[in-house]
């Protein structure tokens, strides 16, 4: 016995010491190299390399260990062995005595091999640091794998693409593209940038950024990003964003901070371990001087720090994997924990319950010379040129009409009123009551009413007037998405108690979309910065408020609600506060995110059960079932791999969707 403990302390001393000159003789170069060794990549292959170097010197000395029993000469470099494979638990204990001033894990780790070493159960120490080194290994490789499909979820970028310059594609590096050259994407390639398409139509594969399986048709005008694939067609793009500007690089930041969020039930059980450990190591001292080591031994095996801290930290990385695939982008890991306790859900009205695109109601006529078609025609031709929704609408409706659309001889265009057209020698207005005032266009009797009426429901007219006078109305209604009814009714079978509508429109239309859409209130007529005194009020009712929305005039909602979700085309300082982003654009994925908490939750309460029930075991057999070592660790490694599969479940149903989609 008093050769093992003076092999231990030379070997350690030895050891301590070649780590010492080694961290002086590299200090100047760890300098230099800050910010390499800050990837993570770089530290997990050195990590499995020396799990391996490890492995291989632990199989080794197993097969020394059996030899010892029949040949002792062995037992010096046996011994040495087993110090020296046992000394990353040395390092850290002393790191947690130290450094920390507390007796965590590694402290008992490093008290169990060296009551194995003093008490000659050189097999068990054998197998036991072997399967150490095995399962952290085995570990490792899981996590990486989970935070390489989690955080690499976008295709490889080209090293060189292809650009137009002077009518002549040529190819250059990535990195010297600029804002504005022309990109050439073919079919099967991958968009390099984002920019907008100024020639060409193609189908691409969205499914990276938007977690859409169905590609999207796109053409000029339309914008496309990084890391999306070119399934059929050819493009010419204008550069708009390269490099860490691009949408998928920010999101890739994004990610790679949710990484390391923990959940309020993980923290708990790490907590519990934390406290636990001195009183595990107490007990075994105690259980050593009544019941012997054997059973010192077992209680020492009981500690589940480290378990419950794997266990939850790979369950958490692979629910935002999930639904990072599904199109659901959570920039802070908090909001999805949070989102399991959430009872209140607070909708912004416009661009989030409604489309951006508005639909075109009624067309009221004011002249016996004209139809509805006229009407509707004559608008479509002054606002063919114009991109604005409203002009989209009219146009929309036109095409629908299959009215054909003439061309208009010239236009004059006043920024936010109307636009004036020559047409057949007549002189086309069309605009809002204000532009027709300023024209000195005098309103008809006939439209009193129906702008009551409107300004009431909460739509908007555009004029059309015909030399001078207004021929007839066209009637603009916010498009409600076709989703939301449904996805209320699921949200309501999920838990949810109180959903409302927020809105700065008029009584009338909010009552009447709260209404339809079965919400359980509203609020009207509300100003931007009242929207936040809205959620505070419910808050102090005790409700935990989740905001979607996806306006500038949100922002401060979104900043004091629990939860704050917004839609990837919203603006931009709305996605940037907000906690979670819904990247299709739509509602249709709100759902499936609350579903995904609730299973997070269940997971790590599952996994903080698994590392703890042979705690209780191991706990009751020391004092009443006489256990022995081997069981013991085989009890605890039981749990170990069962923990893993608990918290790799949902990574593996994910999978089993992806496969049964293809």
């Amino acid at each position: 016995m008093l050769w093992n403990v003076g092999i231990l302390i030379g070997v350690y001393v030895v050891k301590a010491y070649r780590l010492k000159k080694t961290h002086e003789s590299t200090n100047l170069q760890s300098a230099q190299n800050f910010e390499q060794s800050k990837d993570t990549h770089t530290q997990t292959n050195h990590t499995e390399k020396q799990y391996d170097h490890y492995l291989n010197v632990c199989a080794v000395n197993l097969g020394i260990t059996a030899i010892r029993l029949i040949s002792p000469p062995v037992s010096l470099l046996n011994t040495g062995l087993f110090v020296y494979t046992s000394l990353p638990f040395y390092q850290k204990a002393k790191k947690s005595i130290v450094k920390e001033r507390k007796i965590g894990n590694d402290v008992l780790y490093s008290v169990f091999t060296m009551v194995c070493l003093v008490q000659n159960m050189y097999v068990i120490l054998a197998l036991n640091n072997w399967f150490y080194f095995l399962s952290s290994k085995f570990v490792l490789k899981t996590q990486k794998q989970s935070e390489q499909m989690f955080t690499n979820v976008f295709k490889q970028l080209p090293s060189s693409v292809w650009v137009l310059k002077e009518e002549v594609e040529i190819e250059i590096p990535l990195d010297a593209l600029q804002v504005n050259d022309i990109v050439v994407v073919n079919t099967g390639e991958v968009v390099p940038i984002d920019g907008r398409i100024i020639q060409g139509i193609a189908m691409i594969d969205q499914q990276a950024l938007t977690g859409e399986s169905q590609p999207a048709e796109k053409s000029p005008g339309d914008q496309v990003f990084t890391s999306t694939v070119l399934m059929s067609g050819k493009i010419y793009v204008a550069v708009e964003k390269t490099g860490i500007e691009t949408t998928v690089s920010k999101i890739t930041q994004m990610l790679n901070h949710s990484v390391d969020f923990k959940t309020n039930t993980q923290l708990r059980g790490e907590e519990w371990a934390d406290k636990g450990a001195l009183p595990v190591l107490g007990l075994s001292l105690l259980t050593l001087g009544l019941l012997g080591p054997t059973a010192s031994l077992v209680i020492l095996t009981s500690s589940f720090g480290n378990r419950i801290r794997l266990f939850g930290a790979l369950g958490t990385l692979n629910y935002l994997n999930i639904a990072y695939q599904k199109g659901i982008l959570v920039k802070d890991g908090r909001a999805i924990e949070a989102l399991n306790q959430v009872d209140t859900l607070l909708f912004d009205k416009t661009g989030t319950l409604t489309k951006e695109q508005p639909t075109v109601g009624q067309i009221i006529v004011c002249s016996e010379h004209y139809d509805q078609d006229d009407i509707l025609k004559y608008a479509a031709a002054a606002e063919c040129k114009l991109a604005h929704p409203i002009a989209k609408a009219i146009l929309n409706q036109a095409n629908t009409a299959q009215l054909i659309v003439p061309e208009v001889d010239d236009s004059k265009y006043q920024m936010g009123y109307g636009i004036t057209v020559s047409l057949d020698n007549l002189i086309i207005k069309v605009g809002s009551m204000r532009f027709m005032m300023m024209e000195g266009i005098a309103l008809p009797e006939k439209l009193e009413n129906s702008i009551a009426d409107a300004h009431n429901q909460g739509y908007s007219l555009v004029m059309v007037a015909i030399d001078h006078q207004i021929r007839g109305t066209i009637e603009i209604k916010p498009s409600i998405r076709p989703e939301v009814k449904q996805i209320i009714n699921q949200l309501r079978q999920q838990g949810i108690k109180h959903i409302s509508i927020v809105s700065g429109d008029h009584t009338q239309p909010t009552q009447k979309l709260a209404e339809e859409l079965g919400m359980d209130s509203y609020f009207a007529e509300v100003l931007p910065q009242n929207k936040a005194q809205i959620v505070e009020q419910l808050q102090e009712q005790g409700k935990i408020v989740c905001f979607v929305g996806d306006g500038i005039n949100d922002t401060i909602a979104m900043k004091k609600a629990n939860v704050s979700i917004s839609l990837r085309g919203a603006s931009a300082i709305a996605t940037d506060i907000a906690q979670v982003i819904l990247m299709d654009g739509s509602l249709s994925h709100l759902p499936q995110l609350f579903e995904i908490s609730k299973h997070l939750d269940t997971n790590v309460r599952n996994s903080l059960t698994i590392a703890i029930t042979p705690t209780a075991i191991n706990l009751c057999g020391a004092f009443f079932f006489n256990f022995g070592v081997p069981t013991a660790l085989v009890i605890k490694y039981i749990s170990f791999f069962t923990g893993i599969g608990n918290a790799m479940y949902p990574l593996k149903q994910l999978k089993q969707e992806k496969t049964e989609i293809n």
